[in-house]
């Protein structure tokens, strides 16, 4: 059952959301990433400030080989998974895009926006 208002999509339940597992969610025809980052849970579109393109290798495959950061498939440039913000590669200084989200009866969810 699907808690959400109308203007809200129901991704998953925030327990399923494990440290240094990130997950991919199609919402809206696009999809993003739900992950949990010391503790706190965090949704970010599936896109490269660089190139527009989603970040998996693999659908929901986002870490680097020493599972520490989120990783583009494209051109390799890595993410903070507790803000988004790129630390190597061409997009170096910007961030994934925060999507706006609550959590709800245990349920994370995608607000309006």
């Amino acid at each position: 059952m699907n808690d959400a208002s109308p203007k809200e999509v129901g991704l998953c339940d925030a327990s399923s959301v494990l440290e240094g597992a990130p997950q991919r969610h199609e919402c809206r025809g696009t999809s993003v990433i739900v992950l949990r980052a010391e503790g706190a849970l965090h949704v970010y579109a599936n896109r490269c400030p660089h190139r527009g393109t989603e970040l998996d290798w693999l659908p929901g495959r986002f870490l680097d080989p020493a599972g520490k950061h989120l990783q583009c498939a494209t051109h390799g440039a890595l993410f903070r998974p507790d803000t988004g913000e790129c630390i190597a590669g061409p997009c170096r200084g910007q961030a994934l895009a925060a999507a706006p989200f609550a959590v709800r009866d245990g349920r994370v969810v995608l607000e309006a926006g």
